[in-house]
């Protein structure tokens, strides 16, 4: 009997040295309670994980919770807000219920927030009451300013987020794009309208590449007579231009030109001649 509490005893001390030595005295973080009305998933990133970078439309890429879907936010001058809703992969368009977006915008310097809307508008593809887009005027006297935004509220496949974003250009070297096995397939095999001669023709790249760095602009009122984007119907921007069928077709952004040309590899017989698209 007294052999059995002595081998106990052996077995019990190592154990509770175990997990003495395995304690962490430091004080667990408390966890901020999420907002009434149910849980909001945070948009900002940890650490370097996913920092802001520059996206196709020339603005800055923000995550939706962790890596569950993104945002491409584009300051433009005159103080109009883009706020385009991309996937995971962030070369995806992402349709959301049209909803209004209630932002808080705040001046570099202040701790004002002055509230604004984020509205829907609907891009040329998205279903009925849904939309990629929303769009929002900065308050009075903040066009050009820097600031920061925060939406506290923005509902994403079932799922609420709350996401910030600010104008301040960020300048971190990013690697060089790589054509993803998707993009390789819609840009680099023909189909449809889109022959082996086209992809020569567009130097055997993906748009993303061919026009890395450059920044679109988004005419959102070209005049009568003014080439337009075939999917946006904004002004077109002679910058970004693709081959497809033998002709050129000039656009407002790469998101644009992949839409376009999945278009005409599917569904051919919807694509005009490039002189139809202009402002009648």
């Amino acid at each position: 009997m007294n052999r059995k509490w002595v081998l106990f005893g052996v077995l019990v001390v190592p154990a509770v040295a175990l997990v003495v030595g395995c304690r962490n005295d430091s004080p667990v973080p408390t966890q901020k309670a999420a907002p009434q009305g149910g849980e909001t998933k945070s948009g900002a990133p940890k650490g370097d994980e996913h920092a802001h970078k520059p996206g196709a439309h020339g603005g800055i890429i923000v995550a939706l919770g962790k890596d569950s879907y993104h945002a491409e936010a584009v300051f433009e001058k005159g103080g109009k807000v883009r706020l385009y809703m991309l996937g995971k992969e962030e070369t995806r368009v992402q349709q959301v219920e049209a909803q209004t977006l209630s932002a808080f915008v705040t001046p570099e310097g202040s701790t004002d927030a002055v509230p604004v809307a984020f509205k829907p508008e609907p891009q040329q593809g998205d279903a009925a009451g849904t939309t990629s887009l929303f769009v929002a005027a900065l308050p009075e006297g903040l066009a050009g300013k820097k600031v920061q935004i925060t939406i506290n509220n923005i509902n994403v496949g079932g799922e609420r987020f709350r996401i910030g974003f600010g104008n301040e250009a960020h300048g971190d070297a990013m690697p060089a794009k790589k054509a993803t096995a998707e993009e390789q397939k819609l840009f680099l095999t023909p189909g449809g309208l889109y022959t082996a001669a086209d992809i020569k023709a567009n130097g055997d790249t993906i748009p993303a590449v061919k026009y890395r760095g450059i920044r679109p602009t988004h005419e959102a009122h070209p005049s009568p007579g003014q080439k337009i984007c075939p999917v946006s119907r904004t002004a077109a921007n002679p910058k970004f231009t693709w081959v497809i069928g033998g002709k050129t077709y000039e656009f407002c952004c790469t998101p644009c030109i992949e839409e376009f040309l999945s278009t005409a590899k599917e569904k051919p017989a919807e694509i005009k001649d490039p002189s139809e698209y202009v402002k009648k």
